[in-house]
């Protein structure tokens, strides 16, 4: 079975587990084995049974605060506006960012502005500029009879 760490497990395969874990000692495994065996350490089986049941996993529900560092929604829109405008329309942040910090302007970072462009659908290709295209690969000739295919090598043999 493989390993479980790190997964959020439903309750009702926590408790399948649990069950499973119980048969093998009470068979004569020791629990750390049985346990390495289900693939979950010995500490999630104690944490699982912390009130003498098996309880469901509380990560879902806790409540995750926003980082310290988050752009607010006035810095978001001054990046798609500067991204968006007639000087900079067909340009990647990669090209953007470099010339505002040359003009001593620093709105974010390359990545963050990439961030930005991706969560407002606008990173596909933006601006006047056509859209590159793929060029078809060559094809490859196949002969059906004799003299249709000619090639020719550059291959100089040891003299």
């Amino acid at each position: 079975m493989g390993r479980i760490r790190g997964r959020l497990t439903s309750l009702d395969q926590r408790e399948r587990l649990t069950t499973w874990i119980k048969q093998a000692c009470h068979a004569g495994a020791s629990l750390y084995r049985a346990c390495e065996i289900i693939g979950i350490s010995v500490h999630s089986w104690y944490r699982w049974q912390a009130a003498g049941k098996v309880i469901a996993d509380q990560r879902p529900l806790v409540k995750r605060h926003d980082p310290a560092n988050k752009l607010s929604e006035t810095e978001r829109q001054a990046i798609l506006s500067v991204c968006n405008g007639p000087r900079f329309n067909s340009a990647p942040p990669s090209q953007i960012v470099p010339i505002l910090s040359d003009e001593g302007r620093y709105l974010a970072s390359e990545s963050t502005m990439y961030r930005v462009l991706r969560q407002a659908n606008q990173l596909q290709h933006r601006g006047r500029a056509a859209k590159a295209v793929c060029k078809a690969k060559p094809t490859s000739f196949t002969a059906t009879g004799p003299n249709q295919v000619w090639m020719w090598d550059m291959v100089y043999p040891p003299s």
